[in-house]
Parts: C-alpha cells; sequence; structure tokens
C-alpha cells in the first residue's frame, strides 16, 4: 500500500474550523470517559483482512463500558483524506483515524489529532523507530502505530542460478558480482535489478546508509543536506546501480514495478515486501515461471551493513474534536495492544514494536522482512515536509541524475535549495 502524505493546503479549511473551537483535547486523559458511542474509521484493509481482529478490540471496550455504541467505517486509500479533510470541517468528527504513517505529520502540524500519552498503549516503549518517529511531533505524541510495511530486495533463483549463483547475497559486494554476470549474460536491453529511477524510498535508502539525509535539524530548524558529501555518496551510488542495472525508461516511478517485474525482463528489485508475492500471481506473471522462483532477502547495504529501510505503515490517531477521547484511547489500545499485534503479524504484518519483532526473526516465512525492518529511516518531521512531497522535489532530482540532464551535485544542490524553502513553513 501506498501512503502519499497530505498538503497543508489540502487541510487548511478544517484548521480553521478547530482553531475557532478552542480545544487542544487529552487524548485519553479524561475527556469523553462516559461517552456512549464511539465512531472508528479503518481503511478497507481491516475490513477485508482482519474484521475478526476489529470485534475483539469493541468486544474488550464494551466489556468495560457496558451500553456502549461501537460504529465502524472503512474507506479506501485513494479518497480517505478528502472524506476526512470535510469531516474535520464539522462538529461530526470521528473518534478514531486510520492514517498512513507519511500522512500524520501533515495533521499534526496543522493540529487536527490530540495529544495522547504514549505511556498508556502497550508496547510504546519498544515502537519502532519509523513508527515513533511518524506520530511524535515537537515532543508530544499524537497516534499510535498500528502496523508496519518494510522493504526488501528479491531476485529470480532461477536467473541467479543460470549464472552459477546458488544462495542470495549477504554482502553488496556479493549482489553487485551476482548481477554484473546476469546482466552480461541477458544483454544490455535486460534489466539485472529493475530499478525505477523516481523511486526516492529506494534512493533515500542509499543515502541514509552512506551516513546522509535529507534534512537535519539544529535549533528548531531543518535544513536539507542532500548535498552533503555523505549523501552525495549515496546519491552516487544510486546513480551507479540505475547506470548499470536499469536499461528501461529513466522517468519512471515504482507504481508499476510489481507488474513490470512480472513481465520477466528483470531479475531484481529492491521494493516493499509484499511486490514480490504480487508479481508472480497468475495475473501479474506473464512469464509463468514466477511462482515459487522469486526469493525475499535482506537487502545489503555499500557500508557493509544492512541497508536502512523506509518504514511504511498506518497509525492511529484520535481527532481533536472528538467528544470520547478517553474512549477511542482505549479502543486504540485494544486494537493495538499484545493481542491485536499477534493478530495482525499471523495475517503476515510487521508488528508496531521490536519486541515482536524479534519473533518473527525465528521464522523462516517472515525472518527476511523482520530483519530488514531493524534499520529503518523516516522522513524529516519538519513543519513544511507536505509540501516538499507534493511539489516532487526528490523525484525530480532524482529524474535529473538518473537521465543525465543534471551531475548528481548540481541536483542535490537544486533540491536543497527548493527544500530549504519551504521546509520549515507551517
Amino acid at each position: 500500500m501506498k501512503r502519499k502524505l497530505i498538503s497543508a493546503i489540502g487541510i487548511a479549511g478544517m484548521v480553521v474550523s478547530i482553531a475557532a473551537c478552542g480545544g487542544d483535547g487529552d487524548g485519553g486523559s479524561g475527556k469523553g470517559a462516559d461517552a456512549k458511542e464511539l465512531t472508528v474509521w479503518l481503511t478497507v484493509d481491516a475490513q477485508n483482512n482482519w474484521p475478526e481482529l476489529v470485534k475483539a478490540a469493541d468486544a474488550a471496550v464494551k466489556k468495560k463500558h457496558p451500553g456502549l455504541k461501537v460504529e465502524h467505517e472503512y474507506y479506501g486509500w485513494p479518497d480517505k483524506n478528502a472524506k476526512l479533510d470535510a469531516v474535520l470541517a464539522t462538529d461530526k468528527a470521528p473518534d478514531v483515524v486510520e492514517m498512513g504513517n507519511t500522512e500524520m505529520l501533515g495533521y499534526m502540524v496543522k493540529g487536527a489529532f490530540a495529544p495522547l500519552d504514549q505511556a498508556a498503549f502497550d508496547n510504546s516503549d519498544a515502537w519502532l523507530d519509523g513508527l515513533k518517529a511518524s506520530v511524535t511531533y515537537e515532543g508530544k505524541t499524537y497516534g499510535v502505530p498500528y502496523y508496519a510495511g518494510g522493504r526488501v530486495a528479491n531476485w529470480r533463483k532461477d536467473v541467479a542460478a543460470s549464472v552459477g549463483v546458488k544462495s542470495t547475497p549477504k554482502t553488496y559486494q556479493e549482489l553487485t558480482d551476482a548481477l554484473d554476470k546476469i546482466q552480461k549474460k541477458q544483454g544490455d536491453k535486460y534489466n539485472a535489478w529493475y530499478q525505477p529511477t523516481r523511486d526516492w524510498y529506494a534512493a533515500m535508502s542509499f543515502v541514509y546508509d552512506a551516513g546522509g539525509a535529507i534534512a537535519t535539524e539544529s535549533g528548531g530548524r531543518w535544513k536539507a543536506s542532500l548535498s552533503s558529501p555523505e549523501s552525495l555518496k549515496g546519491l552516487k551510488e544510486f546513480k551507479n546501480v540505475v547506470d548499470t542495472y536499469m536499461h528501461g525508461d529513466k522517468t519512471k516511478d515504482e507504481s508499476d514495478r510489481y507488474i513490470v517485474y512480472g513481465q520477466g525482463k528483470s531479475s531484481m528489485i529492491f521494493a516493499a515486501a509484499w511486490e514480490g508475492a504480487t508479481a508472480e500471481d497468475p495475473k501479474n506473471d506473464k512469464t509463468g515461471k514466477l511462482k515459487g522462483n522469486l526469493e525475499n532477502f535482506v537487502m545489503p547495504g555499500p557500508s557493509g551493513k544492512k541497508m536502512p529501510v523506509f518504514l511504511g505503515g498506518s497509525d492511529l490517531a484520535v481527532p481533536v474534536k472528538s467528544d470520547a477521547q478517553a474512549l477511542a484511547a482505549e479502543w486504540i489500545n485494544a486494537f493495538t495492544g499484545s493481542s491485536g499485534q499477534k493478530g495482525l503479524m499471523a495475517k503476515g504484518n510487521l508488528p508496531n514494536n521490536k519486541t515482536d519483532l524479534a519473533t518473527l526473526k525465528n521464522d523462516p516465512k517472515t525472518a527476511v522482512p523482520a530483519t530488514a525492518a531493524e534499520s529503518n529511516w523516516f522522513v524529516p518531521m519538519a513543519p513544511g515536509w507536505g509540501q516538499v512531497e507534493k511539489a516532487q522535489i526528490l523525484q525530480t532530482m532524482l529524474q535529473s541524475i538518473g537521465t543525465g540532464k543534471k551531475s548528481v551535485e548540481a541536483a542535490a544542490e537544486e533540491a536543497d535549495a527548493a527544500i530549504d524553502k519551504v521546509i520549515n513553513t507551517k
């Protein structure tokens, strides 16, 4: 599932209404503890894939509060934020809302969500770093991590075996040595590694692996740092990958990567953990050879360590206009707590905390994504980050680099200047 950060402009009208009501919410510390109704908004993922977990959370809260009525509404990701913005501008806000973790920031900056007591939630002292960052703004907690989704490398075992490679690489050198053999055997029209140029999630993993960052904070102000020596090192290696192994359209993003992978003209991707399995689905596998022939592995980084991966996922938040904030916090804890995490893991999700994540490393079916997720990064939690994403500054930079339109240094300097113009703007 791809999450896109809502722009600040999209929630401007809603914010005026929130400010007018003058409430800052106490998020689980008492307000609405005696409410008789609770409205929970979740995406269709919960409705379709783990409805029994929703029912269990309802039952747990109702047991403590006899007579409580819990209503649910489900929505798809494409239209979710428009519906949420519209209702938050009224006095009929839901009490719990699901957010993609990169969507949280714009709402936290504008004061849309009530602050929560982190200590009141199970395993909160062990939340995964990337997820914890997504619910934290200016030292306060405004949401609870729900589940996570990581990124892994995936390649075709048959193609690797055709050049004498019979096991997944453990180091970056082993990886590039294998890919060099595959590229030579398959020819210059083949993508030994299909890596869309505009895929900033992958590119920034190289940046963070090299010790760089998109932006850094000092004294409460953020400054872009893509042109730092460390970041440039990561960007140059990303360009090397694209130049050496990616022989397709250098202007593409990652949105249809699993479809392209299923066409059989590439032997590896670095992608969300679900993409390999989706590529081998008969609907997408145009080769008839992918089922059981694709293998996930932990992406090694050029630094010699595991490649840090962007940690996607969902969070749950309580709108500041909710009249049942205390009950909303109880429901969230019932849903995302210890038993809920076990249920989510059984459905193939990564948990929201390091304690449960460690248990997945012992199961061959989940060891790779669980191990990969241990090293992760997240977007700068800066007030103007939404404007950076909306302007597609990173994608523009990467396309300029990948197509050779600009040097890595020039593209990075231009991106830094564009980021600095908006990153501190609320």
